[in-house]
């Protein structure tokens, strides 16, 4: 070989160099873990499509939250799981429904320890399962739904979350969550938009997780995979509307998207991997297809490469234990 500069293997020769010249690193604060939450439950129920998950009750999932601020995870997201439903959904507004309770719960546990974060959606409360109110010819009524989110903000924001995340892809979301949340005296509350959510065949096991009645899709609503573009205009309208940080959801097979919202906005970028996600590479790796631990943390790499500074993982806590040691 005539030239000396044509041995790039010199950066890779021990795992010390490796760490050195490492261009992405994943750091543990910028890991957000999931929790659900169930109305009723005495002990933890295991989630049998998320292998490690479970449903907590309120006691463990206190006791979850201290063992993620422990392990320097940089948020919660917690998603409530009511004992009953209806067409309104009336559960996620109430001040004694499962998932403002579960805040104020984990708020009284952590303080402002790590980020406390909660769903704002009604799929988890409503009898039809569907993200928003429904005209009486079963079509999501848009403005309805609106009005609905915005009582819920200002309901989650009453049991003290930081962090409220308008997950339904109603057009208009941001702006009347920002809206009822300033008015109500909740200025600091900040907003993280589901602002690029596809309709997407991977989110099978979560809908095990909050025991989803859905009949029927999401796709007048959640956006069509195969559309860039119209990602991008949706994040423009989340940032105009107020949103503070905007999400794409689902993460690996959209990580060009990831790099383009990147591209596109000054406001943090999130990426969901969602539960499809983290059931493939636990079953692969249960079939001792794959190392799970280095599948775990590369796919964490992909997504931090492509631009995602937050990161929504069912892995959040051990990854961060994990990466501990790493660096």
């Amino acid at each position: 070989m005539p030239y000396p500069q044509m041995r790039p293997r010199r950066l890779r020769r021990t795992a010390a160099m490796r760490r050195l010249v490492s261009e992405t690193r994943v750091d543990p604060a910028e890991l957000v873990v999931p929790m659900f939450v169930k109305e009723g439950l005495t002990e933890p129920r295991p989630i049998s499509s998320l292998p490690g998950m479970v449903q907590h009750s309120r006691d463990s999932l206190r006791k979850a939250a201290v063992e993620a601020v422990q392990a320097g995870v940089g948020g919660i997201m917690l998603f409530g799981v009511p004992s009953s439903r209806d067409a309104h959904g009336s559960g996620g507004i109430d001040p004694n429904g499962i998932l403002n309770v579960a805040i104020r719960d984990v708020v009284a546990e952590v303080g402002d320890a790590t980020v406390v974060m909660s769903d704002l959606c009604l799929d988890e409360f409503t009898s039809h399962g569907h993200c928003g109110l429904l005209t009486p010819d079963g079509e999501v009524d848009n403005d309805a739904t609106l009005a609905a989110y915005a009582e819920m903000a200002v309901a989650q924001a009453a049991a003290g979350v930081g962090v409220v995340g308008p997950s339904g892809m109603m057009d208009g979301q941001v702006g009347v969550t920002r809206r009822a949340l300033d008015a109500a005296g909740y200025p600091d509350v900040a907003v993280l938009a589901y602002a690029v959510k596809y309709a997407s065949a991977f989110y099978g096991p979560f809908r095990e997780a909050v025991e989803s009645a859905l009949e029927g899709d999401r796709r007048t609503y959640q956006q069509d995979p195969a559309n860039l573009r119209e990602s991008l205009r949706e994040v423009e309208l989340d940032v105009a509307e107020g949103a503070d940080m905007v999400m794409v959801k689902p993460g690996l097979p959209y990580l060009d998207v990831v790099s383009a919202v990147r591209a596109a906005v000054d406001v943090p970028v999130a990426a969901y991997q969602v539960s499809g996600e983290y059931a493939m590479i636990e079953a692969a790796a249960a079939n001792g297809w794959i190392d799970r631990e280095r599948a775990m943390l590369e796919s964490l790499t992909s997504l931090r490469r492509a631009g995602a500074q937050i990161i929504l993982t069912y892995w959040a806590v051990e990854a961060a234990q994990l990466l501990r040691h790493r660096y």
